[in-house]
């Protein structure tokens, strides 16, 4: 059987995925913890960059 799990497709779909999770997760505990619009959206960017860059990581020299 072939290994899907690294075709461009399922990397781009990954990284969407991871993204809108990491994106939302910090943005939403930015505006939790009191922080105004613009610096939540700013919180969102960084929090969903560090999510896909964490998920992305080579692992044991592999891949």
């Amino acid at each position: 059987m072939a290994d899907h799990t690294n075709c461009s497709v399922c990397r781009f779909m990954r990284g969407m995925a991871f993204s809108a999770i990491g994106g939302g997760v910090a943005g939403y505990t930015a505006l939790a913890l009191g922080a105004e619009k613009n610096n939540a959206i700013i919180a969102a960017f960084f929090g969903a960059l560090a999510l896909v860059v964490f998920v992305s990581r080579k692992k044991d020299g592999k891949g």
